[in-house]
């Protein structure tokens, strides 16, 4: 009843538009007793009828209304039966290997209602795993996926969610998960079901069984690195300063000076604050207009996108032209020394174009998150002087983790860095302050 267009028809209903509602069955009407009394109610207030096809029903009577009830509860009764059953068929079925529903994971296949390596995803999908066993970060093997002209099953991006989920996913070394989540709740949430009732079948392997452990072992470290939590920062630039040796500077025991035992250099905490909050002031505030940057660069953005475009329809002519070829030399039409003359220069060209496509892809979306963090960068920087005097040590500290890459005390200045600092501030340079 809760259904927009259910909503919707009792509205009409309400309004008269509507004089009776005829349907093929109970079991077609409502999922319980309690909503189809609901609706024999409703439309019995509003001089509406219930015209069921299956079943002869008068509810304007007590025993038709009776016969109503009745008939409701043998098809609420109907329905759990045939969920029930269907319910225990599934841990059977995935006992079984047999599909139970949803796609196969990246890689495989149904076929026949059984779980097939795919020769065409399988390589990928191994790639994924050699990729993150060298790199350990899942968003740097998606980019390079995407760099490599690679796509995931229906044609998009890849990206660290989805290379979580193939490097966690066991069926890549041989053992398939199944009847592990469920919708109870509706609404298309799924949630886990108990481990109990979890189905492991055998499969065919992508990897072997050493490289997906040691893939899952790098990602339980780094998930229980980021879990626990880091010691409370006591000072606004503590973990930032460093000396010109490349050595951290601490604030030792009670001194506040963050010191360098190796050069014995010191600087009080007091004075570096303050240092860094005026370099601020004189890097920040300039003349610059944010927006003439950033029209620029999305100037540079249409372009490579426009490029990106024209080698896409250049490499669909190409590839055109040399299927023509093909249809050429297979109805004996072309020799095989003039089919092999002008076939090899298109196939060249293919090849470049095909490589060259996913590099503008990935200088377009670097450019575009350049972009992003740049006004993020300066506006948050601009944002720390300007609310400096009002703001807590903790609102500071969030500002300056996003912005700052290190402070180096050196014998006569002091030079800070930002971090992913974008043109419209490295045209300005480092902030430096004599000492």
């Amino acid at each position: 009843m809760q259904h927009p267009e259910a909503k919707r028809m009792m509205k009409d209903v309400r309004d008269g538009k509507i004089a009776g509602l005829i349907f093929s069955k109970l079991a077609r009407l409502a999922r319980n007793v309690k909503e189809l009394l609901e609706f024999a109610e409703y439309f019995r207030e509003h001089g509406a009828d219930l015209v069921s096809i299956g079943e002869s029903i008068d509810t304007s009577t007590p025993a038709g209304r009776l016969f109503y009830t009745i008939l409701a509860a043998m098809a609420q009764f109907e329905r759990e039966e045939i969920s029930g059953r269907i319910s225990a068929s599934v841990p059977i079925r995935a006992r079984l290997g047999k599909q139970i529903g949803g796609e196969a994971t990246f890689g495989y296949r149904w076929v026949d209602k059984r779980l097939e390596i795919d020769e065409k995803e399988a390589p990928i999908r191994k790639l994924v795993y050699e990729l993150f066993l060298t790199h350990k970060r899942k968003r740097t093997v998606a980019r390079l996926l995407n760099e490599m002209g690679h796509r995931t099953r229906k044609g998009g991006l890849f990206n660290d969610t989805g290379i979580k989920f193939m490097l966690r996913n066991p069926t890549a070394k041989g053992t398939h998960l199944a009847n592990y989540t469920s919708n109870k709740r509706g609404k298309g949430k799924k949630e886990l079901k108990p481990e109990s009732e979890w189905v492991f079948t055998e499969c065919l392997a992508v990897v072997s069984p050493e490289l997906w452990d040691e893939c899952n072992r790098i990602l339980d470290a780094q998930e229980k690195k980021r879990s626990r939590p880091g010691r409370k920062a006591v000072h606004l630039l503590s973990g930032y300063v460093h000396c010109s040796c490349s050595k951290k500077m601490y604030v030792y025991h009670r001194s506040n000076k963050y010191e360098c035992r190796l050069c014995k250099r010191s600087i009080a905490v007091s004075d570096i604050d303050e240092i860094y909050f005026e370099q601020l002031k004189g890097f920040l505030l300039t003349e610059v207009d944010p927006s003439t940057y950033l029209e620029k660069s999305e100037s540079v953005i249409s372009e490579k996108e426009k490029l990106l475009e024209n080698i896409s329809e250049e490499s669909e002519r190409v590839r055109k032209q040399a299927t023509e070829l093909v249809t050429m030399r297979m109805n004996n039409e072309l020799s095989r020394d003039s089919f092999k003359e002008h076939h090899g220069p298109l196939e060249l060209r293919l090849s470049q174009l095909s490589e060259r496509m996913p590099e503008l892809e990935a200088e377009i979306a670097f450019l575009r998150v350049q972009n992003e963090s740049s006004e993020t960068v300066l506006n948050d920087a601009k944002m720390l002087y300007a609310k400096w005097p009002i703001m807590t040590l903790e609102e500071r500290r969030t500002i300056v983790e996003k912005i700052t890459e290190a402070i180096v005390i050196e014998e006569q200045e002091i030079t800070v860095r930002l971090t992913h600092t974008p043109t419209i501030l490295r045209n300005a340079g480092n902030m430096q302050t004599a000492l």
